[in-house]
C-alpha cells in the first residue's frame, strides 16, 4: 500500500472518481489508500463538488510550505511536552474533523472542536483559536455561536476576563441526550401526519411506523447514554 502524500496522478484518480460519482471507499480501494485519506483530501479541498486536481496538488504544497516557515510574527510550535509526533497529531486532527464533517457538522465548526479535544487542556480562547487555525477572528465568533447552540461547546471566563471555550464529557453526554430528545418532535409530527393521512392507509401506516420505530430507538438511546456515563464515569454521574 503506497505511504505519504498523494501524487499529482492520485489526486486526478480522486477527481475522476468523484465526477463518476464513486463513493470514497471505492476511491480509496481504487488508489490503495486509506478511505480516511480520500476523505480528509477531498473535505479540505473544497468538497465532492468543487475538488479539482490541480487546485489540491498546488494547496497541499502550500500548506507544506507555510508549516516548514511559519509567517512572521506567529512563534514556533512548542516542543510537545508528552514527547508526541506532531506529524501524527495533525494527521489525527485532520480524521477527527473528517469525521465530524461526515455527521452533518460545517467542516469550520468541525476544526473547531478537533482542535479542542486534541488541546491537553481542553480548551482555547478565541485569540489562541485564531493562531491555531489560522482562520479570523470573525470565523470563530460564528462557529463557536453554533457549537454554543448545539451544547458542543462551553465557555467559562477566566480570571484575566478573558472567555475561554471548553469540550468535556459532560458537554458530549449532553449533547447525545439533547440530540436524542429532539427525535421526540419527529415522533409527534409523524404521529400527527398519520392521524391526518388516515390510520388504514398506507401513508398513514408507514408514519405511524416511523413514529414507533423512532420511539423506540430514541428511548433506548437515552437510557443507554445514561446507564454507559454512570458505569464509565461514575465520578462524574
Amino acid at each position: 500500500m503506497p505511504g505519504g502524500r498523494l501524487s499529482q496522478q492520485e489526486r486526478q484518480q480522486i477527481a475522476a472518481g468523484l465526477a463518476d460519482g464513486l463513493a470514497y471507499a471505492e476511491i480509496a480501494r481504487n488508489l490503495g489508500r486509506p478511505t480516511s485519506t480520500v476523505t480528509r483530501e477531498v473535505m479540505r479541498n473544497g468538497g465532492p463538488a468543487a475538488y479539482r486536481a490541480e487546485t489540491a496538488h498546488r494547496a497541499t504544497g502550500r500548506r507544506a510550505h507555510r508549516r516548514k516557515r511559519p509567517p512572521a510574527g506567529v512563534p514556533a510550535a512548542a516542543p510537545d511536552a508528552y514527547g508526541r509526533d506532531p506529524e501524527a497529531v495533525r494527521g489525527f486532527e485532520e480524521s477527527f474533523t473528517t469525521s465530524f464533517v461526515e455527521s452533518g457538522l460545517p467542516h469550520m465548526m468541525s476544526r473547531i472542536l478537533a482542535c479542542l479535544y486534541v488541546s491537553d487542556s481542553g480548551g482555547m480562547t478565541a485569540a489562541e483559536l485564531v493562531q491555531r487555525l489560522q482562520v479570523s477572528p470573525a470565523s470563530i465568533s460564528k462557529s463557536i455561536a453554533f457549537l454554543e447552540r448545539r451544547a458542543l461547546v462551553r465557555r467559562e471566563r477566566q480570571d484575566n476576563r478573558r472567555e475561554r471555550y471548553v469540550v468535556d464529557l459532560d458537554l458530549w453526554y449532553q449533547s447525545m441526550l439533547a440530540s436524542a430528545r429532539a427525535n421526540d418532535r419527529v415522533v409527534a409530527v409523524a404521529r400527527e401526519g398519520a392521524q391526518v393521512m388516515g390510520p388504514g392507509t398506507p401513508a398513514g401506516q408507514r408514519l405511524e411506523s416511523v413514529a414507533r420505530f423512532m420511539d423506540h430507538v430514541t428511548h433506548d438511546l437515552i437510557r443507554s447514554t445514561m446507564q454507559w456515563r454512570a458505569v464509565l464515569f461514575p465520578e462524574d454521574a
